[in-house]
């Protein structure tokens, strides 16, 4: 019988690495909730099209404000209990998202979810730098990276499966009943990081939520609000950013280390994680309500359709160590996000009246590149930066990823929230062209850095 790397590693490094990759599994599945549920949930809490679209990006929006705070909350105060605590803030919003009376109510569940999410993704990787080393972390990463693919395919399926049964709320509760358990687990089996005992940054992490929530905020009301409003709303996100980097660079313990930026290879991944997130991540995950509003297919039928892609992802993910290792990581990085600007223009071809078998190209193509993406930035994300900040790299990493996710999903959003089905196609084939120039501006970013870095380490 064959062994894998995984059998070989002792139990308790098992164990550790089965209970992170199943909450980050769990993490994606909180994302993917209203992919095949958003038009029961409009339905039942009368949405609007700028509140559909803050149900769809504020999980990951939530999750980008917050990913920085707590990886700067594990490596001062211990990642495993900012783990747990993720976990145990995941079980209660997600418990008041099912119990949601109004969309307004839903929304800021589905931004405390983030948070909840964060600190699962900020302090799990983290944490896996700190348990593995060498080619054990290699594996251990592209395990990780398979978890995230998991969790978007699988998502949408489970959604749709418990519609029939407890209506839009379904998964809300099992995503309740399973973080609990996942909770448990880690506090029994995970081990403990050292803590630094410094202050948490507070006032860079009020700053960077604020001034990210301002922006987001501003695009989502673009189509819909008054243009005073977004001018306001653009400025003050602006400007709060531009203080969180005034903070950042004079307090003692900030909750991101601006010179990290100094190693080209830091400064790539970051780029290319925010390309992945408003590019392909984006394009893909708003595929299910195109075949459903679009093209008239079932919720469930649809979430089958989207395993083309995420499925593949979670393969792809776990063959990604199997590639030849003179191709470097950041090589790996510019040849898969390419691969994925071109699938997803492949997704220009949905229209009306075409069948939907249009789209398996670009989803094929896109989960093949995606998964080496994601399993590449992985590694890179806790490689790249001191042993005693690997959470703060990866939670660095994870809000650049999601993010771009936000800001993808609200443009995507709004722009298929036509009612017809001409608009709806028309605004999809706007999203397929600004998303792959955005996964191609990933590519021309990455290639700067590659030429800047040429005399660094590779």
């Amino acid at each position: 019988m064959k062994h894998t790397m995984a059998d070989e590693m002792p139990g308790a490094e098992r164990g550790a690495l089965s209970i992170i990759a199943s909450a980050t599994f769990l993490a994606l599945v909180v994302f993917t909730a209203p992919l095949t549920t958003l038009d029961s949930m409009t339905d039942a809490l009368r949405l609007t099209p700028d509140a559909q679209a803050w149900i769809m990006s504020g999980m990951p929006l939530g999750a980008a404000c917050g990913l920085l705070t707590a990886g700067a909350i594990g490596d001062t105060l211990g990642r495993k209990r900012t783990f747990v605590g993720g976990l145990w803030l995941t079980v209660v919003s997600s418990v008041a998202a099912a119990l949601a009376p109004d969309g307004t109510f839903l929304i800021a569940m589905r931004v405390i979810q983030g948070f909840g999410s964060a600190g699962i993704m900020a302090c799990g990787l983290g944490l896996l730098g700190q348990i593995f080393h060498g080619e054990s972390r290699r594996h251990a990463a592209a395990i990780w990276a398979a978890s995230l693919g998991g969790g978007v395919a699988a998502g949408p399926i489970i959604a749709s499966l418990l519609l029939s049964a407890g209506g839009w709320q379904g998964i809300h509760w099992l995503i309740a009943l399973v973080s609990a358990g996942l909770a448990v687990a880690a506090a029994a089996r995970l081990p403990e990081s050292p803590r630094s005992g410094e202050k948490v940054d507070i006032a860079g992490s009020v700053l960077l939520m604020t001034g990210l929530g301002c922006l987001l905020a501003a695009l989502t009301e673009a189509r819909v609000g008054e243009a005073a409003m977004v001018a306001t709303l653009c400025v003050a996100g602006v400007v709060l950013v531009l203080l969180f980097v005034v903070v950042e660079t004079r307090v003692k313990n900030p909750i991101l280390t601006l010179d990290l930026f100094r190693d080209m290879n830091f400064t790539g991944a970051t780029l290319a994680a925010f390309a992945s997130g408003a590019g392909v991540l984006a394009l893909m995950s708003m595929v299910p309500t195109v075949l459903v509003r679009g093209l008239g297919k079932g919720p469930l039928f649809a979430a089958i359709v989207l395993v083309t892609w995420s499925g593949l992802t979670v393969v792809a993910a776990l063959c990604a160590r199997f590639l030849p290792h003179r191709f470097s990581s950041r090589q790996r990085v510019i040849w898969s996000i390419l691969g994925c600007a071109f699938a997803q223009f492949l997704l220009i071809f949905a229209d009306d009246g075409w069948t939907w078998a249009a789209v398996l190209p670009g989803l094929v193509l896109a989960g093949i590149s995606n998964g080496i993406l994601n399993a590449s930035l992985g590694h890179e994300a806790v490689q790249t930066v001191p042993l005693e900040r690997t959470a703060m790299g990866s939670a660095a990493n994870n809000t650049a990823r999601y993010l771009g996710s936000a800001i993808g999903i609200a443009m995507v959003s709004l722009l298929i929230s036509e009612p017809t089905v001409e608009g709806l196609f028309a605004g999809w084939h706007v999203a397929v062209l600004a998303s792959t120039a955005i996964s191609l501006f990933g590519v021309g970013a990455m290639l700067f850095v590659a030429r800047r870095g040429a005399e660094g380490p590779s």
